[in-house]
């Protein structure tokens, strides 16, 4: 009966699933560049979100239990082409540039969406729907209560450091 919630039906399941390995694939592809390149692409912060992104993933993607958490938890990575972009207009010197301000502002507001008040609904979910949380396996019970916890604190952390370089960026401006 409570299962609706948290256990997709088998037709949405199959479509998730594919979604999942797209996800999977790239955390995978870009974890292996940023350790490559380590530490020019990231530190051991970045190597740590991609590694609880792909149990995060996996996990759901193999039992077919919790999947709406992941799926919550990967609508935060829509704001990856923001970052990018930024770091793109980084290299090419362009941090005085209008383009880079508007891409500040932008990753503030979707961040502030996507990373910040996305996860505090996706724990008021998860306190609503416990008794279902509870009838996940345990790993995906761990995973559900650690990935988006530890993720929080980083979200935090480099929405702290997008506020501090947005307000560098409108400091130059002026």
């Amino acid at each position: 009966m409570y299962k609706r919630e948290i256990y997709f039906c088998k037709f949405i399941l199959q479509k998730l699933f594919i979604f999942g390995q797209v996800s999977l694939g790239y955390f995978l592809s870009d974890l292996a560049m940023i350790i490559w390149f380590y530490p020019f692409l990231g530190g051991m912060e970045y190597v740590l979100h991609h590694l609880l992104s792909v149990a995060g993933i996996a996990n759901p993607m193999l039992t077919g239990e919790g999947q709406v958490y992941t799926f919550m938890v990967l609508i935060s990575e829509s704001t990856t082409p923001g970052i990018n972009l930024r770091w793109y207009l980084d290299t090419a010197g362009m941090k005085r540039s209008r383009a880079y301000l508007i891409n500040g502002v932008v990753m503030f507001v979707a961040w502030l969406v996507a990373r910040i008040l996305l996860f505090m609904y996706l724990f008021y979910h998860i306190y609503l729907h416990y008794d279902q949380v509870k009838q996940v396996n345990s790993l995906g019970q761990l995973l559900i209560s650690i990935v988006p916890l530890v993720l929080s604190v980083m979200n935090l952390m480099w929405f702290g450091k997008i506020i501090k370089g947005l307000m560098k960026t409108l400091a130059k401006r002026h």
